[in-house]
C-alpha cells in the first residue's frame, strides 16, 4: 500500500467521484436504491482509506466500514460526524458482489438525502484532515 499524501489525495478524489454519481443519480426517481447505496458506501470507504493512508495506518482490502473506523480510532483519529451511521452502508459495498440486493435495517426504504448528507460529512472531514 502506498502511504503517500499523493495517494491519499487520489483516494479522496475517487471518493468525490462517487459522491458526484450519488448526488446526480439521487435526483432521478427511477435510480435503483442499491446503486445509490453502492456509491455512498464507496465514497465513505475511499474517504476513510484516504485518511488512514495519509496517517500511515495499514488497512486491509475490505468494504467493512466498521473495521476501517476501528482502525481510525485505534490510530487516535477523531472520527467524522455521524460515524456511528456509516456501517449501515457496508452492505451496499459487500453484498452486491454476490448478487444480493441489500436492504436497510428494519426494512426501511433507502433515504437518499441521508446518504448524500453522510457522504458530504465524511468527505468534508477527510478534506479538513488532509488540508
Amino acid at each position: 500500500m502506498n502511504r503517500s499524501d499523493e495517494y491519499a489525495r487520489v483516494l479522496l478524489q475517487k471518493a468525490r467521484d462517487d459522491q458526484y454519481v450519488l448526488v446526480h443519480l439521487a435526483g432521478d426517481a427511477g435510480a435503483p436504491p442499491w446503486t445509490l447505496g453502492f456509491h455512498a458506501q464507496q465514497a465513505v470507504e475511499k474517504a476513510l482509506k484516504a485518511i488512514l493512508c495519509a496517517q500511515g495506518v495499514e488497512y486491509p482490502m475490505t468494504h467493512d466500514l466498521q473495521r476501517l473506523l476501528d482502525l481510525a480510532t485505534g490510530a487516535g483519529l477523531a472520527l467524522p460526524p455521524q460515524a456511528d451511521q456509516m456501517p449501515l452502508l457496508t452492505l451496499f459495498g459487500a453484498a452486491l458482489r454476490y448478487d444480493e440486493v441489500p436492504a436497510m435495517p428494519g426494512g426501511k426504504p433507502f433515504d437518499r438525502q441521508w446518504a448524500i448528507g453522510l457522504v458530504e460529512h465524511v468527505i468534508g472531514w477527510a478534506e479538513t484532515l488532509l488540508g
